[in-house]
């Protein structure tokens, strides 16, 4: 139940952003201009939690599992971004700014929540604990290049010109953050640590909530205008999840991956890092509400989505039969915060 609450809550305190914002702009432009000046210091405030809460030293512990993990990284880093560029084109190719922001939001794996559904779904969690600095590790180095190859005509960026926004907006807040998590790891009891590292995990929604009402309400007007065109984000969305659940199906297959990595692999294929892509876009792509609006409608989406894969794959787990490989009982996480101290892989 309260896994439950909390994936609902998250989804609803989105859709309570998007009307607030649209209502304070569209009531009041000067206030919505005027919170509009907040989306540069809530970025900072959104990186520096969501890199803060990874666990880096979870690197070491990747054993004997690289297969799964070069399934998972062939998947979210080679594969995917080819399947996302075809689902873009083909439902908003006549639309280059949501085309964009479309496009940003299938490239990048989940880097947080995906390891509580995994858990949900009695996949293999411990192993899901290194593939989160992985993933972002990856993502973050891969931004500007994946920008330049599929919409840098769109919007004229190139990996030379989102080098010093990278470098000023994301590597020195990503600097910082791992020092004082590694700091204060090492200088505090393992109790309070662990509490820090879960307020940061809490306040993420709250600080995309706060992002996405200063984005809708300095942008309303614009955002309005092209309205109709949210259907056919939603739509490629639900194409983009569907083609992904069924690449994560094969790629199992041809990995002869247990249940619980099968479910992990299911689940880091689904889920998208939509809060670290939109902070990153702001400040790259500055002034492009529609690319921004295209991945906040992503978000909406993914919540329900995650909870019927959960549904499904506990449904295939329930019906193996208990001596078949891969029902062995898995690592164990909380949904939020991330576990302090994964257990070993």
């Amino acid at each position: 139940m309260r896994s439950l609450f909390t994936n609902l809550g998250t989804t609803l305190l989105l859709i309570a952003a998007i009307l607030l914002g649209s209502l304070l702009g569209w009531a009041s432009p000067d206030l919505g201009t005027r919170l509009g000046g907040w989306v540069d210091p809530l970025i900072l405030a959104l990186v520096s939690v969501l890199f803060f809460e990874v666990d880096f030293l979870a690197l070491r512990r990747v054993g004997g599992h690289w297969r799964c993990l070069g399934l998972a990284w062939v998947c979210n880093f080679l594969i995917i971004p080819l399947l996302a560029y075809a689902i873009a084109s083909l439902f908003l190719r006549g639309q280059p700014l949501f085309f964009t922001g479309l496009l940003i939001y299938f490239m990048a794996p989940c880097t947080d929540w995906f390891l509580g559904f995994t858990r949900l779904a009695r996949g293999n969690t411990a192993l899901g604990s290194v593939l989160l600095p992985l993933n972002m590790i990856s993502q973050l180095l891969l931004y500007p290049v994946y920008l330049a190859l599929f919409a840098g005509a769109n919007t004229g960026a190139g990996v030379a010109s989102l080098g010093g926004t990278l470098w000023q907006w994301f590597v020195l807040p990503f600097a910082g953050a791992v020092a004082a998590h590694l700091l204060l790891r090492l200088v505090l009891p393992a109790g309070v640590f662990a509490a820090i590292r879960g307020l940061a995990g809490r306040a993420v929604p709250i600080v995309i909530a706060a992002l996405v009402t200063c984005i809708f309400a300095a942008n309303i007007a614009t955002i309005l205008a092209h309205a109709a065109t949210f259907l056919l984000i939603l739509a490629a969305v639900f194409v983009f999840f569907v083609a992904t659940y069924f690449l994560a199906e094969a790629a199992a297959r041809v990995g002869r991956l247990r249940y619980p990595e099968h479910a992990l692999l299911t689940m880091t294929t689904a889920a998208r890092n939509a809060p670290l892509m939109l902070g990153i876009t702001v400040a790259a792509l500055p002034d492009q509400p529609l690319i921004y609006a295209a991945l906040i409608i992503g978000m909406l989406v993914e919540f329900p989505h995650l909870t019927a894969l959960k549904h499904l794959l506990l449904r295939r787990a329930d019906a193996t039969p208990p001596s078949s490989p891969g029902t062995e009982p898995v690592a164990d996480a909380p949904l939020f915060p991330l576990p302090s101290s994964p257990q070993q892989a």
